[in-house]
């Protein structure tokens, strides 16, 4: 559906059912230079499984309007205001990558809006390597090139795949390049220059669930620790491994990450 969020066309999609405010609300976060339908499994499972959905495309990303937002703050700001614009009171956020930053930055600044919080492929700060942004800048195809093959497994850069008969780099390819010019440039360098990730950690106070890739390597596991520390000084925190996967986890494992979601948000 398209929805008008300050002030800009948005489009969200609601998992195939129509958006019914009375159920528990899930707000998934695609990550840089990609769009809600890096979601769509998810999305689906959880719209025809209890929960509204919504899953918007980020300004300037796939079908939405509006200016592209500079700064992990300012794309947290707009999800407080979609939230205000849809007259949802509270939501669980699930954030990916960059949208994970988002969903920790909205979970910091707004706390009574926020019941549950997951972050996929995340870590903080989320540095980002001098090539790859200069070749978001310069060369698309290189960087594209260069994200398929630090957040996949080897497997799948030879065809693996949970969805039979889809090459998940290509599809993933596909989707980056059906970003406007400049949006994973300044996608990429909103998350390389967000330092206020811990110090946003610390204040969340919902439960909370990081969920990492065994083989991710645009944010391995073994650089998770300080996120999960500052995490826990106020929160419960709950950390998840996908065994195999990379950081693509929607792409790559999609029925294990939905089950470890819904299994985390139906936790006590």
């Amino acid at each position: 559906m398209l929805r008008t969020i300050s002030g800009h066309p948005v489009l969200i999609y609601t998992g195939g059912r129509p958006f019914d405010p009375q159920r528990p609300v899930i707000v998934f976060i695609h990550g840089a230079g990609h769009d809600h339908s890096v979601w769509n499994f998810q999305a689906r499972h959880f719209a025809h499984h209890g929960y509204s959905v919504v899953a918007p495309d980020l300004p300037s990303h796939g079908r939405s309007g509006g200016e592209l937002l500079a700064s992990i703050e300012a794309v947290a700001n707009w999800i407080v205001s979609l939230l205000d614009e849809m007259r949802i009171p509270q939501a669980s956020l699930v954030g990916h990558s960059m949208g994970s930053l988002v969903a920790l930055q909205t979970a910091a600044q707004a706390p009574e809006r926020i019941q549950r919080l997951v972050l996929v492929g995340s870590v903080a700060p989320m540095p980002v390597a001098s090539p790859l942004l200069e070749a978001a800048r310069t060369d698309r195809d290189l960087a594209h090139s260069m994200i398929n093959q630090w957040s996949y497994t080897p497997a799948s850069q030879i065809g693996a795949s949970a969805s039979p008969g889809m090459c998940l780099t290509n599809v993933n390819r596909s989707i980056m390049e059906h970003q406007a010019e400049g949006v994973l440039a300044s996608d990429l360098a909103a998350c390389n220059a967000y330092v206020q990730g811990l110090d946003a950690a610390a204040r969340v106070r919902c439960p909370t669930a990081m969920i990492c890739g065994e083989r991710d390597q645009m944010t391995p596991m073994r650089t998770a620790g300080a996120l999960r520390e500052a995490l826990s000084t106020a929160a419960r925190t709950r950390i998840i491994t996908i065994p195999g996967s990379g950081h693509a986890m929607m792409a790559e494992a999609p029925e294990i990450l939905t089950d470890s979601i819904r299994g985390f948000l139906l936790e006590e």
